[in-house]
């Protein structure tokens, strides 16, 4: 059986420069645990990282409620917020969206 590497890790920034530097394509989200939108969209980045195609996508989950430094520098404004990245160039965000078809569709702009 094959499986896939996209996992859904807590923000570290060495990791995530190295996966910048690396040109890999990146997932970040700004979850809480409090929320119900993050958890939906939790749910749609498992099954989408069971697909071949985004198998090679890190995704790093940042914390709303302790990690400001993190997410500030993105100017987020809220949780359940979701920014794709190619290497070190931003591809895209999403806010409050948890269709599975969406977060899909901005996955794709890192992967391209």
């Amino acid at each position: 059986t094959q499986t896939f590497a996209a996992e859904m890790k807590a923000y570290d920034d060495a990791a995530f420069k190295a996966a910048q530097s690396a040109g890999s394509p990146i997932l970040v989200h700004v979850t809480a645990p409090w929320c119900p939108t993050c958890k939906a969209q939790h749910t749609a980045i498992e099954d989408l990282s069971k697909k071949a195609d985004y198998a090679k996508v890190q995704v790093f989950s940042v914390d709303f409620d302790t990690q400001k430094q993190v997410w500030g520098a993105w100017k987020v404004n809220s949780q359940s917020t979701l920014i794709a990245f190619k290497g070190a160039t931003e591809t895209g965000r999403l806010v409050g969206q948890s269709k599975p078809d969406a977060i899909e569709d901005l996955v794709k702009t890192a992967v391209k």
